[in-house]
């Protein structure tokens, strides 16, 4: 059976401790954790845990930030991640009320009161944890930070009290489910071209195209201009969230350019192939904290959101069918860490675990086979005793002859011709599952028709699955119509010596 091909690229983080380190340094949190360490019995709190106003000067200066609206603001949303993530607790008002600890001195009510605020329980973790327990902290961080994204903006909360004094939130043009939905599938795009084969890797992505790859259909050309207006709007709403993320530290974001409000009305298309031009647009970096917050989200969603080291501990099989689909070099970093991990140090021994692994004949097998000879690449030359051990094998040894004679091993016995040709319809087959580059896979199969003129005449007859399935691709991809021919003939023959 082939290997479920996971959801996403795996992903490489730092270790935990330097993860640990980027959460601290986040300014948010940062703010957040002097504000839990000023947090004493003189200050108080209303009736949803925020600072009260009389407060929150006091707090900003604590902060080092301006005296006016927007030190308040930045001040005040310290605060509530201090309270979302339990670096403060806070005291119910009501509780103060029944207390007689009301402001007013006339033995408070639910109304009146003002509640108290002490360190919580998450500060300690922060100066004295593990790594992990930083990291549980800014996670609950990341989740209010994601959670303020995507609350509404309104100018004037007056307009949303109701008559009864209630918070009338349908008066607002705003679904948090979708608007949920759309932060996170942007994050997740995000993720995913970051790790892609030819992504931008560590470099930044242009907000006009991370919006588009929201709105705009898969299999659309010229996009319509309800769709381009609709990708601008989307750039706002990004603009906007992305400036709140930034300071839990999950983004490097370049915000857009707000004078191309005034020069176009609006930030519709951005150039393209104007590297400057595209940056006022906006630009946006994952950081390494970033890739591990939106996975740690997306491993609690139930996604397969794979990362590099996951297979360490397994066993050989594991590995093998894990790595079936990685990219090259993520299978490289995969294998590189599980033969240098526990239980690894007996180069035979470790060679003899992934050969037995790459045994089979299901559909799978090819490409275990092909991923086993990566492994054995890197298991030194004191393996070779596990190598000769199967070269009789028809299966491993073909692939057992390549590694000896790439350590310069003597007296290999050459293969017969028979396993010649089942190695070649072996290395194709896992080729074509793992979805090769055309020119690379072209070629291979020229390559090999080119070295014996009676190759087809022989490929046919070889007993391998994937025989009939090799030959049919031999015939798409090979360059010469009459050699291309040739190929589909035998896949037939190959099809009815299967049947007979």
């Amino acid at each position: 059976m082939s290997a479920e091909r996971p959801t996403l690229p795996p992903v490489r983080l730092p270790a935990e401790a330097e993860l640990a380190r980027d959460a601290l340094a986040a300014p948010l949190l940062v703010r957040a954790v002097r504000l839990a360490r000023w947090a004493g019995p003189g200050t108080r709190v209303g009736a949803g845990g925020e600072l009260a106003e009389t407060q929150l000067p006091e707090a900003a200066e604590h902060l080092g930030l301006p005296a006016d609206e927007d030190g308040a603001a930045l001040a005040s949303e310290a605060w509530r991640l201090a309270v979302d993530t339990g670096l403060v607790d806070v005291t119910d008002p009501a509780d103060a009320g029944d207390a007689g600890d009301s402001p007013s001195g006339d033995g408070g009510t639910a109304e009146s009161a003002e509640g108290t605020a002490t360190q919580g329980e998450s500060l300690a973790l922060l100066t004295g944890g593990s790594p992990a327990d930083v990291l549980s902290v800014w996670l609950d961080g990341l989740e209010a930070a994601f959670a303020d994204a995507t609350a509404p903006v309104f100018d004037d909360f007056a307009d949303l009290v109701g008559e009864d004094g209630s918070l009338d939130l349908s008066a607002l043009d705003w679904d948090p489910e979708a608007e949920a939905e759309f932060l996170e599938g942007v994050l997740g795009n995000l993720y995913v071209l970051t790790l892609s084969e030819g992504g931008p890797g560590d470099g930044p992505v242009p907000l006009p195209a991370l919006a588009a790859s929201m709105i705009v259909p898969d299999d659309m050309g010229e996009p319509t201009d309800d769709i381009l207006e609709q990708v601008s709007e989307a750039m706002m709403r990004l603009d906007d969230q992305f400036r709140v993320l930034e300071p839990i530290g999950i983004v490097e974001y370049h915000p857009v350019d707000e004078t191309l409000m005034f020069e176009e009305g609006d930030a519709s298309a951005a150039p393209v192939g104007d590297e400057d031009d595209v940056s006022r647009y906006g630009m946006v970096r994952l950081t390494p904290l970033g890739l591990y917050g939106i996975r740690s989200r997306m491993l609690e969603a139930g996604v397969d959101a794979p990362a590099i080291g996951d297979l360490t501990e397994k066993d050989a099989a594991a590995l093998l069918d894990g790595i079936a689909y990685y990219p090259e070099a993520a299978a490289q970093a995969e294998i590189g860490l599980w033969i240098a991990g526990e239980g690894h140090g007996d180069a035979v021994a470790t060679a003899a675990d992934l050969l037995a692994a790459a045994r089979g004949d299901d559909e799978g097998a090819p490409l275990r086979r092909l991923h086993c000879q990566q492994a054995l690449a890197l298991t030194g030359p004191g393996a070779e005793p596990a190598l000769r051990a199967v070269l009789g094998d028809p299966e491993l040894g073909g692939l057992a002859r390549v590694w000896l004679a790439e350590h310069g091993a003597t007296d290999v016995p050459p293969p017969p011709q028979s396993m010649v040709f089942w190695l070649a319809v072996d290395t194709l087959a896992a080729q074509l599952d793992a979805d090769g580059e055309m020119a690379e896979l072209q070629g291979l199969v020229e390559g090999l028709v080119g070295r014996d003129g009676d190759f087809f005449d022989q490929i046919w007859r070889v007993d391998h699955p994937a025989t009939a399935e090799v030959l049919d691709a031999m015939g798409r991809l090979h360059g010469d119509k009459k050699t291309a021919k040739e190929a589909r003939k035998a896949a037939f023959k190959a099809r009815s010596r299967a049947g007979s």
